[in-house]
């Protein structure tokens, strides 16, 4: 991690582990417009939990890794591909687990500090300072804080990010340690708008793929193009506080309380008639007096904000006795998720006041004084799973056998405070995921192993809410509590090798899916919000593949691999209709996958180089529109110096990313059920949509100078 670019979020840091495809719309890791995928599964299907700590977004499952820390401040990311560990306190897993891991505060005073500069005049500064141990206590500490600025790298913009992250730790006894560590972050982004194949065959990485620097009502969009319009804020803070005690010789108690805050707007530029609206299903009789408007109608700029509270607490018991380690653990999470939908007014030069929209004078408000909503709903979910299981060791560690059980328990309680049929929703879930691993160790170096997992995740909390046209009071989605969840078991089977010089695995792995939840954008008065569509059934089968070689003369080579074969089990249904759609290959789900890295490090020269290749991939269910392959490489090259005076390896380094400066479609964005006109099993007409795609950041070099102190 030390030899990346320092500004590389947690997908980009795992971008070379097998069956792991990273879409990105910017090179240096700034914009919230990205993307991970495993094994065909999207960044809603893997769970990410910071030392026992859930981060995943409570009402959309999402991952948004550069909220999560700062590179220097991560002793370990590790992808697990399949499902999440026993204990993991996450829903989604079913594509996987990223654990992360804070570093340990130093035992000595100090800190680490770089400075960065590069390409689209990105800057970013870093500083973490090191208690050391305090007093005789055994309490040391750390705090870090950093900040960074890029331009866009197409269109205008530019993005600016805060971020802090801290832990303190305590140690005493044989193993005893309590910690506590959080992470805050702040940033405001510009959006870099989604291409269709059309628009990119046609303007590429310019034109329409991009928006306007200046405001003008006058151009093909009518002035909702403008730039500032689309700029998105958000703030998070994580905190939890991991705690290891051991009990007696043979129980120790492992438990993680843990709290969280984030509110952020995702808004876009739109248009607002000034009579003649809808709150919901209820005509409205006001007559709103907007700035610039025209012929009745004004741009505005139309807010999507999300206000959540999270805590909750894992606490799990290990007890050690002859050939057994049985667990018995309880997970419980209660989250606070507020939504609403509200529009701001745009000044004839195109200002438009508070983007954070958390000011209600700053937005449209009708003549009785209430906003107004374009959405507003509020959801509370609470879950709790109660697990055993137990690791049985046999014939000298030579055989292992993992049982486990988890009863997953899931409601959810929502409003929708616009008028109309809807006001009250909600469900609940109780889910029992058995579970099954084998592991044979024939030699010190080499093992083969065995698991069979299951999984399953409720919809986005889109999927339970009215949405209403605002022009016409007509129902435009039906939202309901009566959802079905989905449902997955997968196995794997494999071998393993941790040798003196070569550590790698072959891995082949099944997976059957039930009401399988796809990701997709869609546009909700103005604003693209996450959603989800049910797939239906889906079987996923492939082999992966990692090798590496312990280092020799300095050089350490690295290559990983996938084969991927998911299909669509059935029909899906489209206006009435049944689309096609049995034994089309899945969306997001690339045949073939490679990556391949040389590194080379002698402890002062250093550099390492790598090679990126994703196969074409379907963006609709139909396999009527798709993006093609694609190759990248990035580069490393630097220099650590023996100390100076205070000064711990002073190091110089250069980070080239897209070398070659591929213009390239990096990921699906947005899935649609078919781009072309189908005729359905029954005989009708069902008229096609386009998919929408991320595009992938172009060439970029950083500069970085840092040292330990």
């Amino acid at each position: 991690m030390d030899r990346q670019s320092p500004t590389s979020t947690a997908y980009q840091l795992a971008a070379m582990l097998p069956g792991a495809n990273v879409a990105t719309s910017d090179p240096f890791g700034f914009s919230p417009s990205t993307n991970l995928t495993v094994r065909g599964l999207n960044n809603d299907a893997i769970g990410y939990v910071l030392e026992g700590m859930p981060l995943n977004d409570i009402a959309y499952y999402s991952g948004y890794p550069s909220q999560f820390a700062d590179s220097e401040n991560y002793q370990e990311i590790a992808l697990a591909q399949g499902s999440a560990d026993l204990d993991s306190p996450v829903l989604n897993a079913a594509g996987g687990l990223m654990r992360l891991t804070f570093l340990d505060p130093s035992r000595k005073a100090g800190g680490y500090a770089s400075v960065s500069y590069g390409s689209y005049n990105t800057n970013r500064e870093f500083i973490r300072l090191e208690s050391g141990e305090i007093g005789h206590s055994g309490v040391r500490a750390f705090v870090s804080y950093s900040h960074g600025a890029t331009d866009n790298w197409r269109g205008p913009g530019r993005d600016g990010r805060h971020h802090i992250d801290f832990k303190i730790l305590k140690e005493w006894g044989s193993g005893n340690r309590v910690s506590l560590l959080g992470t805050w972050n702040s940033t405001i982004t510009s959006y870099y708008p989604q291409a269709t194949l059309q628009s990119w065959r046609q303007d590429g990485v310019r034109g329409s793929n991009n928006l306007a620097a200046t405001y003008d009502v006058n151009n093909a969009n009518g002035g909702t193009d403008y730039w500032r319009l689309w700029r998105a804020p958000e703030r998070t803070l994580y905190a939890g506080a991991p705690i290891h005690l051991r009990l007696t010789e043979n129980l120790s108690l492992d438990t993680t309380p843990y709290a969280q805050f984030a509110y952020g707007n995702v808004p876009g530029g739109s248009t607002l008639s000034e009579s003649g609206l809808y709150s919901g299903t209820q005509a409205l009789s006001d007559v709103l007096s907007l700035p610039s408007a025209q012929d009745g109608t004004a741009v505005v700029r139309a807010n999507y904000t999300q206000r959540s509270y999270r805590s909750g607490f894992t606490s799990a018991l290990h007890y050690k006795v002859g050939w057994n380690d049985f667990v018995a653990g309880y997970w419980y999470d209660y989250s606070d998720d507020n939504e609403q939908q509200p529009f701001t007014s745009v000044a004839v030069d195109g200002a438009s006041a508070d983007i954070w929209a958390t000011r209600n004078s700053a937005t449209i408000h009708l003549s009785d004084g209430q906003q107004l909503l374009g959405g507003s709903n509020h959801t509370i979910s609470q879950t709790s799973a109660l697990y055993v299981g137990d690791h049985i060791s046999l014939f000298r560690d030579r055989l292992a056998i993992d049982l486990g059980f988890k009863e997953v328990m899931m409601s959810r309680n929502g409003t929708n405070a616009l008028p109309g049929p809807q006001y009250h929703v909600n469900t609940n879930s109780a889910v029992p995921l058995p579970r099954l691993g084998l592991r044979w160790r024939f030699t010190d170096q080499d093992q083969i192993f065995l698991n069979a997992t299951t999984n399953f995740r409720a919809p986005d909390v889109t999927a339970f809410y009215n949405t209403y046209d605002p022009s016409s009071g007509a129902l435009e989605v039906a939202g309901t509590g009566n959802t079905r969840n989905e449902y997955s078991i997968a196995e794997e089977i494999g071998y393993r090798r941790n040798g003196r010089w070569i550590v790698g695995s072959v891995t082949l792995f099944n997976y059957n899916f039930t009401n399988r939840q796809i990701s997709t954008l869609v546009s909700q008065n103005g604003a693209l919000i996450s959603s989800t569509i049910n797939a239906g059934g889906q079987t996923s089968r492939g082999v992966d593949v990692e090798i590496g070689t312990r280092p020799w003369h300095h050089f350490s080579p690295y290559f990983s691999g996938e084969y991927l074969h998911a299909t669509i089990d059935n029909d899906i249904a489209s206006n009435g209709d049944l689309l096609p759609t049995r034994g089309k290959i899945a969306v997001r789900s690339p045949a073939l996958q490679a990556s391949a890295g040389l590194t080379y490090d002698d402890g002062h020269i250093f550099g390492t180089a790598t090679l990126h290749y994703t196969g074409h991939q379907f963006a609709t269910f139909m396999n009527d529109e798709r993006i093609s392959d694609h190759t990248t490489g990035d580069l490393a090259l630097g220099y650590r110096f023996a100390d100076i005076s205070r000064l711990q390896h002073p190091t110089l380094r250069m980070n080239f990313i897209n070398i070659t400066n591929e213009h390239y479609l990096s990921g699906v964005a947005a899935t649609t059920l078919n781009a072309k006109e189908t005729t359905g099993r029954y005989g009708t007409t069902i008229e096609g949509s386009a998919p929408s795609y991320y595009i992938g950041g172009g060439f970029a070099a950083l500069f970085t100078a840092s040292t330990g102190f």
